[in-house]
């Protein structure tokens, strides 16, 4: 039994990023720091940041005055923020770059008089912050949430011609395409971003696990149930014809799984770190996997900076 393993996979540099921002604020300023909702949706990365200090929160309500703050790499409303300023609190924003792209996207619409519709999943964190970025200029504009072709035939907005769209950056890029052609056959003057919305992590890895799956008899994908580019990722394989499996850890895996199969795809979300494909993959070896081939991908080395205050 081999295991392929996907190139590229795991952490993402928006997911880097955050994560470093949490670590630095706590050398700085020292424990507790609030992080508002889980820094990424990863539940070996969340735990780790809590033994250090960190208090993940739902809400403003729960930071105290005076206390530092960071907001997810998924993103907050701008009414959380101007709440944050507001209080006061020391703010340290780890919104992931092309995440905050697509809030501008959003705000620029809404001020030039457009409406806008989201393709994303509704009670994703990334969905509440994009949303919540859109100001309309007149009593009839407004944002609107799909997420299947069905649900764009069912939509009723209030300005058809003054119309445009942005996507949720972890989407499947195959399943938004559909989205994304309903929209243009029912409202064909909609506008659309000039780049694709879909970040290139989230596209690189979907690329990776179609030629991975292509390989294999089985995969795994490493990640978080609440990861929805991990969730993507397991539901591209199965859409090639082979069985996949979400897991966080090489404990949730099941020996039955393996029967029968010679070749297994190994690959992770961005959310997850290289530690838990390492754990997985001695679990595999314990299991019988005797070989360990590194797939051929795209190189990633796109790196976010950190906020001035904690370079």
């Amino acid at each position: 039994m081999r295991v392929i393993l996907a190139n590229p996979r795991g952490f993402c540099a928006g997911v880097d990023r955050a994560i470093e921002i949490v670590e630095r604020s706590l050398e700085v300023f020292g424990a507790p720091i609030y992080v508002r909702h889980e820094v990424v949706h990863n539940t070996f990365v969340v735990e780790g940041l809590r033994a250090k200090g960190a208090l993940f929160v739902d809400s403003l309500d729960e930071v105290p005055d005076g206390a530092t703050v960071i907001f997810s790499a998924h993103g907050v409303p701008r009414a959380v923020q101007e709440r944050a300023a507001a209080r006061g609190l020391r703010v340290f924003d780890a919104t992931c770059p092309l995440v905050t792209k697509v809030h501008l996207e959003v705000a620029r619409h809404a001020a030039a008089g457009r409406e806008v519709i989201l393709i994303g999943h509704p009670g994703h964190p990334e969905v509440e912050g994009t949303m919540g970025q859109y100001r309309p200029t007149g009593t009839d504009g407004g944002i609107y949430l799909v997420e299947t072709a069905e649900d764009v035939e069912n939509l009723q907005v209030n300005r058809p011609d003054e119309l445009a769209y942005v996507t949720q950056t972890t989407l499947s890029v195959d399943d938004t395409a559909v989205v994304v052609g309903a929209l243009k056959r029912r409202f064909p003057s909609i506008q659309g971003p000039k780049r694709s919305d879909i970040c290139y992590a989230t596209q690189n890895r979907q690329d990776a696990i179609k030629r991975l799956a292509a390989e294999s008899d089985l995969v795994l994908v490493v990640g978080s149930v609440t990861s929805s580019n991990s969730n993507r990722l397991r539901e591209i394989a199965e859409q090639q014809g082979v069985p996949a499996w979400l897991i966080d850890g090489p404990d949730d895996i099941r020996t039955e799984w393996l029967e029968g199969a010679s070749t297994i795809g190994l690959t992770a979300g961005a959310s997850a770190p290289e530690v838990l494909v390492r754990r997985v993959l001695d679990r595999l070896a314990e299991l019988g996997a005797d070989s360990v081939d590194q797939g051929g991908g795209t190189r990633e080395s796109v790196i976010f900076p950190l906020p001035r205050e904690l370079q």
